[in-house]
């Protein structure tokens, strides 16, 4: 059994770090708020920094909400970055935060420095994938280091791909975001098109389901819309935070992203709205104040 390190264990983190623990692994917790009680049990232990679990564990992963959270766990006063000094050999730090591809070549850089392995391992799935050790992980960083962790990332997860380099993961994560927000956009104008053309919109969903339209995203995301169960699986705030990066680094590399950028705008109709903490799915809310008229009623 390995000597484990999690750090974050919000919403996604704890049922991550769970699967860890009951494989039977020693796991070394911490988190910006109190470790869950329900987490301690087995070999796990609560921590009073990221510093101390960076110095008792040999792979140390981390679930946090953005950029500047990995950045401060890492760099910051009682950061991994000061339990790996002199410590870091033989060590990995497996960022699972979904963070900017830039800085996260900086980021294992800087690791790296310490003579530590870093590993960029953003993932897909939301709560629910969580929670079933389903998730969709996608992995930047070197092929050694990819093998160690591996083993471990199958009890978070099934579909586990070696993107390429530090800072791949991160890209191919921006590249999944695009893809869920324009879709979600895409079934939400169809639903409340349907609605507001008087059709009953969960039998359109029904039907549609059977064609070359059926998605994943139609599926769990078109039913949240249709049942108005907003209840966050995975938050509005997020999702902008992630859109966020695909433009900026759009704009480093001088591309256009026009559909990525009207997604955007409509999340933050929603934040401005104070919907930021309401499940993706509820950019459909935007849609709807534009067109004051509700896809169903709950």
């Amino acid at each position: 059994m390995s000597k484990l390190g999690f750090i974050g264990l919000g919403i996604m983190g704890a049922p991550m770090a769970a699967h860890l623990i009951k494989a039977g692994h020693e796991v070394f917790l911490t988190t910006r708020s109190k470790v869950p009680a329900d987490l301690l049990t087995g070999q796990a232990v609560a921590c009073a920094s990221a510093q101390e679990v960076a110095e008792k564990a040999d792979i140390i992963f981390m679930m946090l909400p953005d950029t500047p959270d990995v950045q401060k766990v890492l760099f910051g006063d009682k950061g991994v970055a000061a339990g790996l000094k002199g410590k870091g050999k033989g060590k990995t730090v497996v960022d699972m935060s979904s963070i900017s591809p830039m800085d996260t070549k900086e980021f294992a850089t800087k690791i790296n420095a310490l003579g530590a392995d870093y590993l960029d391992a953003p993932v897909s799935g939301g709560e629910v994938g969580a929670k079933a050790a389903s998730l969709t992980i996608m992995v930047g960083g070197p092929d050694t280091a990819f093998e160690r962790v591996k083993p471990l990332f199958e009890l978070m997860g099934k579909n586990i791909t070696l993107v390429g380099g530090n800072g791949d993961g991160q890209t191919c994560k921006v590249a999944n975001q695009i893809i869920v927000a324009l879709n979600i956009a895409a079934v939400g104008e169809a639903l409340l098109f349907a609605s507001k053309a008087g059709a009953d919109p969960a039998k359109v969903r029904q039907a549609l389901m059977g064609g070359f339209a059926a998605s994943r995203i139609l599926e769990v995301h078109g039913e949240r819309m249709i049942k108005r169960t907003f209840n966050p699986g995975f938050r509005i705030g997020l999702h902008q935070k992630d859109l966020g990066l695909a433009l900026a680094g759009a704009r480093t590399l001088g591309v256009a992203l026009p559909q990525t950028a009207s997604a955007a705008q409509l999340m933050q109709v929603c934040s401005a709205n104070g919907m930021q903490d309401l499940d993706h799915s509820a950019l459909v809310r935007a849609l709807e104040l534009m067109a004051n008229h509700e896809v169903a009623k709950a």
